[in-house]
């Protein structure tokens, strides 16, 4: 009988063990990580396979508002050259519709090129499968600042009106 004992105990430890589902928090974090982690990797198809056909990019510029295809026009150039961008969540805020298929979130980023940056988006279930229909991309402004930047961006804005009025 101890051998018996012995070997259930062995099969038993020896089982596979049952992993539940992802929670739906779990299961949009990876898909953003897997987001960022494919710019990082200049993965341009992977990249783009998280965005609904119709999605919308906001970038930092005022003048960045992109559909998911003029956005990959854009950005192709540097998924190509194998540098594309890399941001890190620091940390991230995930909230759900009351029917669980929508979710929208934000995330503090850290990145190598623009600092301390802020993404915000939405998300959509497709099938069994999250999809990004939005994504915001901002650079947050320490309110001490506030007053300097809005004087640089207005004359910035400026120039650029006087500049389109200008012929080549």
């Amino acid at each position: 009988m101890p051998t018996l004992t012995l070997l259930c105990l062995t099969l038993l430890t020896a089982a596979p063990a049952t992993t539940a589902a992802p929670t739906p928090t779990a299961a949009v974090n990876a898909v953003l990580e897997d987001w960022h982690q494919a710019a990082a990797k200049a993965d341009e198809a992977r990249y783009f396979n998280h965005f609904t056909p119709d999605a919308v990019f906001l970038g930092t510029d005022a003048t960045e508002r992109w559909t998911r295809d003029e956005f990959r026009v854009w950005a192709r150039p540097f998924f190509t050259q194998g540098k594309a961008w890399s941001f890190t969540s620091v940390s991230r805020h995930v909230s759900f519709s009351k029917d669980g298929t929508v979710a929208w979130f934000d995330e503090a980023l850290s990145t190598p090129n623009m600092g301390p940056a802020r993404g915000s988006g939405v998300l959509v279930k497709d099938g069994g499968a999250w999809k990004i229909a939005q994504y915001n991309l901002a650079l947050p402004i320490p309110n001490d600042l506030m007053k300097e930047f809005k004087a640089r961006i207005e004359a910035h804005e400026k120039q650029r009106a006087q500049n389109k009025g200008k012929s080549p």
